[in-house]
């Protein structure tokens, strides 16, 4: 597992009611790394949030990492 996959995996199992059914999967490109984060339908608001400020929050610690570790990565939050 890399490292920004287990970051994000850190952060959503914190931040859900059903830390088990939490899954992160890794998508290597060439020039991007795409983070897909799939949870439970009822926790699906509290990863987004108001407006989704928590998404944005998520994203903004993501692209942090990635930039500390010369990478380019998204997230996308899966239904």
């Amino acid at each position: 597992m890399s490292e920004l996959r287990d970051l994000i995996d850190y952060v959503s199992r914190a931040l859900v009611d059903l830390p088990d059914q939490v899954d992160v999967s890794e998508i290597v490109g060439e020039q991007t790394t795409v983070i897909e984060l799939k949870v439970d339908k009822s926790d699906l608001g509290k990863v987004i949030g108001k407006q989704g400020k928590t998404a944005r929050a998520l994203r903004t610690i993501l692209n942090a990492a990635s930039t500390k570790l010369k990478k380019r990565s998204v997230l996308e939050i899966i239904e």
